[in-house]
Formats: structure tokens, C-alpha cells, sequence
């Protein structure tokens, strides 16, 4: 007799399956598709050219977001295979280093003519477009849960989180939105 077990496939499950957009005409909130999240370090003080980093990404608009200090966010609808990733990876190199992220953080957006005085009740940030504009992106607390928000819109946020506290800052959202969601 073996001792041998066999694993069952493992299937994944979406952070946030089962959670409903919420919409309405001053506010929408949705979990985005759990493509792609590529961190990339390089080193503190060096700037990659953009046009590199966008040239490895699949070229939608604001999929590489600044991070911090020689850090970014590659960021896409679409999951990576093992390969893409490699390819992805190697393009990076020698100048920076990247780390798949995808299974391990969430992307969520918000959006409509109320979503910055909505982002105004969890967090310090100044979101207003003169001083935050459409591309920027800072790592601030949502209430007491850490995320990464990127402007993508005149009225549109991108919401990025570790994906462990995902549920929790989509409750959070949900409550701050509360008020815009009676039509």
C-alpha cells in the first residue's frame, strides 16, 4: 500500500465572487476581472523610461502606475500564462525585476460624478482632478485597509488591494457609497 495522495484540482475562486455592482446615476462600483498584476522593482532613485514599461504591457491606457520609489504596476484584464510572464520578465532585465502579483491582489473600480466626495469619507488623500489627474496614482489607507489608487478617468478610480482584505474594503466602499446609491 502507497502512501502516496492525490491532490484534487484546485479551482480558484475570485476575491470578489458574489459581490454586485453597485450603480447608480452619481456613483458605480465593480470588482474588475483578476487578470494581470506585475510588480516591478528597480532600483530606488532610477526611472525607467515609460515607453519600456509600456512597451511590456498590453497597452491600454494607465496599465503601468507608479508605485514609489523605482516601483510600478503593470496591470491588465487578461491572466498571464507562465510564458508571457517569462517574456515579460526578461524585458525587464538587467534594469528592473518583476514580480507576479495577480493571485495576490485585487482590482476594483469606482466611478461616477460622487466617487471623489464618496473616496473623501475613508481617506486623506486630496482626489480632486487639479491635484490628483487622470494617470496619478498613490498608496494610501482606505479607512484602515492599505490600497494603491490610480486615477483613470475624469470621474473613475482604480482601487488596487492585497487580496486577503479585498472583501473588506468592498464592504467599506459599499457603506461610503450608500448615500449616492438612492436614485
Amino acid at each position: 500500500m502507497s502512501d502516496i495522495r492525490i491532490t484534487p484540482h484546485i479551482t480558484p475562486r475570485a476575491a470578489l465572487q458574489g459581490c454586485t455592482r453597485l450603480v447608480s446615476r452619481a456613483i458605480r462600483l465593480e470588482a474588475l476581472p483578476e487578470g494581470h498584476i506585475i510588480h516591478v522593482l528597480g532600483k530606488p532613485g532610477d526611472t525607467l523610461p515609460m515607453a519600456q514599461l509600456a512597451a511590456v504591457s498590453d497597452g491600454a491606457p494607465h496599465a503601468v502606475r507608479a508605485a514609489g520609489p523605482g516601483q510600478w504596476f503593470i496591470v491588465g484584464d487578461r491572466a498571464k500564462t507562465h510564458f508571457e510572464l517569462a517574456d515579460l520578465f526578461a524585458a525587464l532585465q538587467p534594469e528592473a525585476f518583476g514580480v507576479d502579483q495577480s493571485a495576490g491582489r485585487v482590482r476594483i473600480r469606482a466611478s461616477g460624478p460622487m466617487v471623489e466626495r464618496m473616496l473623501a469619507k475613508g481617506m486623506a488623500a486630496d482626489l480632486s482632478l487639479s491635484r490628483f489627474p487622470i494617470g496619478y496614482a498613490t498608496t494610501t489607507l482606505i479607512g484602515h485597509i492599505a490600497a494603491h489608487v490610480t486615477r483613470v478617468g475624469e470621474d473613475a478610480f482604480e482601487i488596487m488591494v492585497l487580496r486577503g482584505f479585498a472583501q473588506s474594503l468592498w464592504d467599506h466602499l459599499a457603506r461610503m457609497s450608500g448615500e449616492f446609491l438612492e436614485d
